[in-house]
């Protein structure tokens, strides 16, 4: 073997799947255990096989499970599972040798279920000896003296050099499984950890409702209900996607991508703003309708630290940089305060509040001029609801003149009753 083509060969593939050299190395070890048990081993048997980088030769081990007569089960027992078989079960038949094995798997797997289960709760599990993978525990001591029921023998195999076309063709398919199933488990271990963060991704292709998007190692997914209303996308379209979650299915990782994630616009600000990345200013709350308008609330964690001119940057670049990779969603930034009534009167920016009047169940009565009543509202009723959102209040929204139109009908309507109740107690004393 030339070990320094050998060697090259290991860190090229390493490099180009993004996994470890040790994995690459674990990976051939069990593909040439693999040749090893199709030319020289039997079915049944567990070969095991260490490479050795530097010289390349390899050794080569048995392994068998040591077991004493508890874990076995006996003959009877064989019978008695076998006779416990329906007596007819589907293309399966007791007149062919093939039916019979067949029958006996399906009672091994199945009839011996409740015996298993029985013998798990008791500390033990019983299985059928089979003298390729298991060894008694008298053997077993012959070679090892101090071996254990229940651990494992390595019984050392000579070593072989020559082998066959299919030996080799089994080698090869166990490298090409084993290291794409290595892949699947590093790129699903990287971007675990990125669930919540955002990461910058070119669109690679649109299936129906479905955006696909290349973000590195893998494609990540932007399913109808991420998307943002109104936004189109492209081929080599480059954006930035929120990881919402990663799911390991049989034909790999699956990585769900949004760009409606209220969250985005907090990560999209920590890259724009080095004062909330760092902490001195913090968002306690945002509130968004993705494609339309996004409020989010900001607070200093540093006395002389403006938490808005932070965040909206010099003449407004921090806040446009936001708002371009948005294409175009507004975004109002305002002040958060522990002082609910200011918090409310705040969140209806950009109108001004005449009075916040805190009413029970969480509700809040919100005064502003005439000719704020429609800013306050905003089209379809989207500023105050995204106001309510963001302050998590029920808010209702009054102009000045309703207001005190509403007041007066109100201290009318006392005075009546006040004039009622005394014409009520005058009449009564007339009657006496």
């Amino acid at each position: 073997m030339d070990i320094k083509n050998f060697t090259s060969a290991i860190a090229q593939i390493a490099e180009e799947r993004g996994i470890l050299p040790e994995k690459v190395i674990d990976t051939i070890e069990m593909a040439i255990a693999a040749a090893y048990k199709k030319e020289y081993g039997k079915k049944g048997q567990m070969i095991k096989c260490k490479l050795d980088p530097k010289s390349g030769e390899a050794e080569f081990w048995l392994v068998k499970l040591v077991v004493d007569e508890s874990m076995i089960y006996s003959e009877e027992e064989l019978e008695k599972a076998k006779m416990a078989l329906p007596s007819s079960l589907p293309s399966l038949s007791r007149a062919t040798a093939k039916g019979e094995e067949e029958r006996l798997a399906f009672a091994k797997s199945s009839a011996f279920a409740f015996r298993a289960s029985a013998d798990k709760s008791a500390g033990k599990e019983k299985i059928r000896f089979n003298p390729e993978k298991d060894i008694m525990l008298e053997e077993a001591k012959k070679i090892k003296p101090k071996i254990k029921v229940g651990e494992e023998l390595e019984v050392s195999l000579k070593p072989e050099k020559d082998y066959g076309r299919i030996a080799a063709q089994t080698a090869k398919q166990v490298i090409l499984q084993k290291i794409k199933e290595t892949e699947r488990e590093t790129i699903f271990e990287e971007y675990k950890t990125k669930e919540g963060e955002i990461v910058s991704g070119i669109v690679q292709r649109v299936e129906g409702r479905n955006v696909f998007l290349d973000i590195g190692r893998a494609i990540g997914i932007l399913t109808k209900e991420e998307q943002v209303p109104g936004e189109f996308y492209r081929p080599g379209q480059r954006l930035k996607v929120y990881i919402v979650k990663v799911e390991q299915t049989s034909k790999g990782p699956v990585i769900f991508l949004s760009r409606a994630y209220p969250k985005l616009i907090s990560k999209l600000f920590e890259l724009e703003v080095p004062e909330i990345s760092s902490g001195a200013v913090a968002i306690r709350s945002i509130a968004r309708e993705a494609g339309f308008r996004t409020k989010i609330a900001v607070e200093s964690k540093m006395e002389g630290v403006d938490p808005i001119g932070s965040a909206v940057g010099q003449r407004g670049t921090r806040v446009q940089a936001v708002i371009n990779e948005l294409g175009g969603e507004k975004i109002d930034i305002i002040e958060y305060s522990d002082d609910p009534e200011k918090y409310i009167a705040n969140s209806l920016s950009p109108a001004k509040v005449l009075e916040v009047k805190r009413l029970p169940k969480n509700k809040a009565l919100v005064i502003v001029p005439e000719d704020q009543l429609s800013l306050a509202i905003g089209k379809e009723g989207q500023n105050v609801r995204l106001a309510a959102k963001l302050t998590g209040w029920k808010i209702d929204v009054k102009g000045a003149a309703e207001e005190e139109t509403e007041k007066e009908r109100q201290e009318g309507e006392k005075d009546e009753k006040e004039k009622k109740e005394k014409t009520a107690k005058k009449s009564k004393k007339v009657k006496i």
